[in-house]
This record gives C-alpha cells, sequence and structure tokens, in this order.
C-alpha cells in the first residue's frame, strides 16, 4: 500500500504569524498531567500493522529489540487506501471491533480521495468523486458508536496544484460530505481535516482551504503527517490556523499533530535517506493544550515515503534509524509481540454494546491470572484475553475459557486447543515469557456468545 510521497512535502514558505515563537527541534517526551483537548482515553495498538509483523518474523535480527520497544510497542493509524467499496465496512468493523473491545481509541486515516497525490508515488484513490462517496458511506456503516479518530484524506487540502478551479471546488465538497456522512454513520467520530503542516501553506491559506473543505462540520484539522517539523514548530503553526479559523467565525476547532518521525532534523520532505530524523513525541491524547486534541502517529515509522523504496513499504532499516538513540517509551510494561497475521474480520455489523471491562489489578500471589474483553454483537463476537503474571516471572501459561454456545473460528498470539465448550489457549514463542506483575495478550473471535469475563490461567 503506497502511502504518501512525491512533491507535496518540500518546504514552502510561511508567514511569520505561523511560526512566531518556535523553538529549536528537538524529542519531547514530557506530557502535561491534563488532557487538555476534546480526546481522552488510552490510544489503540493495531496487533496486525507491518512493524509488529515484522517483528513477529525477525526475532534474532540485531534490530529488532529497538524496533519492538519504540515502535511496535506504540498506538500508530490503521490507513485505508484500498478502493474496495465492496469490503471496506466489514474491514473498518473488524478493525473498531477489536479496537472496542480493547476500551481503546483506534485512529483511522482515509485516503482514498480521487487523483490523490496528483498522480505521484502514492496515486490512487477512488476512480471518481461519485464513487468516492459511496466507499465513504460503506466506510461510515462500520464504525460503530464509540470514540474513533479519523485522519481524513492527507494531503488532499495542501497539495492542489493538480486541480482545476472546478476540480478543487468538486474535491471540497466531497471532502464536505465525507465528513458530515463519517459523522452520521458515527456520531462519537471525531473527525479531522488536512492541515499540511507549518512550512508549506500559510496558517491563513490552510484556514481558507479548511473553511471551503467544511472544517466546520469536523472537530478539526491534522498537520505534519507529510513531514518531520519539530511539535512546537506545528503547534504554533495550529494556533495560528484557529484564531484565522475564529476570525471567520468559525470556533471550536483543535489540532492534531503526527510526531511519528519528528523528533530529529526537519527539512527536506523524504527521509528514506535521511539518518538525522528520529521519532518524536509518544503517542497520547494526554496534551497539555487546550488547542491540540492529540499527538499521533499517523504515518507509521519506517514506512517508506516513495524514494528509496516503494511508497508505504515497510522497511527496518529506517525503522531502527528512527528509534535507535530515541528515548524509551514512558511505560513499566515490556511490549509484546502480536500475530505474524491480523485475526479474520467479524461480520459487516457493527457492535451495539460496548465491551465488558476486565479487572485492572490481579491478584496476590503467584502463578497467573486471565481477564477477558468481550465485543459482542448478533451472531459474534471478539475477545481480548490479558494474561498477568503473579508475584514471580513465567514463562509459559494456558488459559481456558468457557464458550456458552457457538464456535472459535480464529486465534491470535495464542494457540487454541478445541473450538467450542471448554477451549484451552496456550502461548506461542513470542509470549510465553512474561515478567512479575507484567501482563500479555492474546485475542479469539468466534461465533455464538461470548465467554464470561472470567477465565483459568495456568502456568507451564
Amino acid at each position: 500500500m503506497a502511502i504518501l510521497s512525491s512533491l507535496r512535502r518540500r518546504s514552502a514558505a510561511v508567514s511569520v504569524a505561523a511560526i512566531a515563537g518556535a523553538t529549536a527541534v528537538g524529542v519531547c517526551l514530557a506530557v502535561s498531567s491534563a488532557s487538555a483537548g476534546t480526546l481522552s482515553g488510552s490510544l489503540y495498538r493495531d496487533p496486525s500493522s507491518a512493524v509488529v509483523r515484522w517483528v513477529a518474523a525477525n526475532p534474532g535480527d540485531s534490530r529488532a529489540a529497538v524496533i519492538r520497544d519504540k515502535i511496535a510497542s506504540q498506538p500508530q493509524a490503521r490507513w485505508f487506501a484500498n478502493f474496495s467499496p465492496s469490503t471496506v465496512q466489514s474491514e473498518v468493523s473488524g478493525f473498531i471491533g477489536t479496537a472496542n473491545a480493547a476500551q481503546q481509541i483506534p485512529v483511522l486515516a482515509v485516503y482514498e480521495i480521487t487523483n490523490r497525490d496528483c498522480g505521484g508515488a502514492s496515486a490512487g484513490g477512488a476512480p471518481d468523486l461519485n464513487q468516492y462517496q459511496t466507499w465513504v458511506s460503506n466506510f461510515a456503516r462500520g464504525l460503530g458508536n464509540q470514540t474513533v479518530i479519523i485522519i481524513l484524506e492527507t494531503d488532499s487540502l495542501a497539495l492542489l496544484t493538480c486541480l482545476s478551479s472546478a476540480e478543487i471546488n468538486a474535491r471540497n465538497q466531497a471532502i464536505s460530505t465525507a465528513t458530515r456522512t463519517i459523522k452520521a454513520g458515527n456520531p462519537n467520530a471525531k473527525v479531522y481535516l488536512d492541515g499540511g503542516h507549518s512550512t508549506w501553506n500559510s496558517a491563513g491559506e490552510t484556514a481558507n482551504r479548511l473553511r471551503a473543505a467544511g472544517v466546520q462540520y469536523a472537530d478539526g484539522f491534522f498537520t505534519n503527517v507529510s513531514n518531520y517539523n519539530s511539535t512546537s514548530n506545528e503547534a504554533n503553526f495550529g494556533r495560528a490556523v484557529i484564531s484565522a479559523l475564529n476570525g471567520m467565525g468559525i470556533s471550536g476547532k483543535r489540532q492534531v499533530i503526527d510526531t511519528s518521525r519528528n523528533g530529529g532534523a526537519s527539512g527536506d520532505w523524504c527521509g528514506d535517506d535521511n539518518t538525522d530524523r528520529r521519532i518524536g513525541q509518544y503517542p497520547t491524547t494526554n496534551t497539555g493544550d487546550g488547542n491540540i486534541d492529540a499527538y499521533l502517529w499517523v504515518k507509521p515509522p519506517g514506512e517508506a515515503d516513495g524514494c528509496r523504496y516503494t511508497a508505504g513499504s515497510f522497511q527496518p532499516d529506517l525503522a531502527f534509524s528512527l528509534a535507535n538513540g530515541a528515548p524509551n517509551p514512558p511505560t513499566t510494561t515490556p511490549p509484546t509481540t502480536p500475530p505474524t497475521t491480523p485475526p479474520t474480520t467479524p461480520p459487516t455489523t457493527p457492535p451495539t454494546t460496548p465491551p465488558t471491562t476486565p479487572p485492572t489489578t490481579p491478584p496476590a500471589g503467584d502463578g497467573c491470572y486471565a481477564s477477558v474483553a468481550v465485543n459482542q454483537w448478533a451472531g459474534g463476537f471478539t475477545a481480548s484475553v490479558t494474561v498477568t503474571a503473579g508475584m514471580s516471572d513465567i514463562n509459559g501459561w494456558t488459559v481456558t475459557v468457557a464458550l456458552p454456545s457457538g464456535a472459535v473460528t480464529s486465534t491470535w498470539s495464542a494457540q487454541a486447543s478445541g473450538t467450542s465448550g471448554t477451549v484451552g489457549f496456550t502461548n506461542v514463542s513470542y509470549n510465553g515469557r512474561v515478567l512479575g506483575r507484567q501482563s500479555t495478550s492474546f485475542g479469539f473471535q468466534g461465533t455464538g456468545t461470548g465467554p464470561s469475563t472470567t477465565a483459568t490461567c495456568a502456568t507451564s
């Protein structure tokens, strides 16, 4: 999947107001204790992203530990960039269902606008805008009813050089309609439109483009997906855009900033050959800034821009360059490795009931303990199981669950024994060892009624 490339990342002059007060580029990991923005909660870590599949497949690679701990451990956006109107609803529903079961906020990057990337290395998208709206309508039907973050059409507003005036007007209408369609499909969806970045168009021009594309129907705008500008520069730029929007009578809009690759040098847009890049602020909704809803990893670290490698392809040398020397994530829980293949997509009907909440504190003592979060829909379910070690480290585990009805149809990060009745799940090679008081996880999907929130765990 080709994601982001071509001329759009080249620096452009910006207004002084947009960058006034900007500080030097650097890695920023300190986060205020106040959420400040309109979002709160944990972001969802995709268990089938390219980076985690690479880590699972290459445990002996000398780069694997650094990539695992600093990139694969983090929540990143799932891109929807393939034109597949007949399957997109089920694809979205499966992704959303698993995130809801984990009680976390998923980030979805929609990259399907007609004539995207002006025919560059990430060219593609819907054949025409009528088919685009069909795709968006199907996409919106899979979004469920819980909080989701939608990054709508990167570069669609910042890069317009290949479009005529009539085509620009048609694109603006398409994005405005897409925003309202997504909001109608899930009123809890947080939708952000393309704001380019701080060294591209001026804040005033960016605000004009956002207004023309219907930002009044959205929650705000995103910046820096297509570049490496420092978080401070992007925040200053965002404040200038918000001020310009306020002057147009459009208030209450907020920014999200892509910090996936902005912890080192800025400048030239393409990072395929640049070893001065670093991952920046780890993803969080806890920004401490009332203008900023989240710092996100929209562009997955390690995926190419299209200069030296195919756009969107995962390259471990790029990932290692970004992660090596960067600070460790702000967590004490070791990351776990997800499956080498993604779970099977559940039915197209989105969940209608919220997942149950597993215990947050394991009992005292040794051995292991298991809790289950279930996301149930008509005729099926997804279950996310957390395995926690007791006071001592464990080197293997088996979790047993009882299914009231139906059968297990797929499993990830565990090996299943049986498919119905009482089913046992045993660790795989990469998640059997769990340090004392730490956790790992696995999941499974099935038909019928899901298990209860309790399960038995035994060490091996």
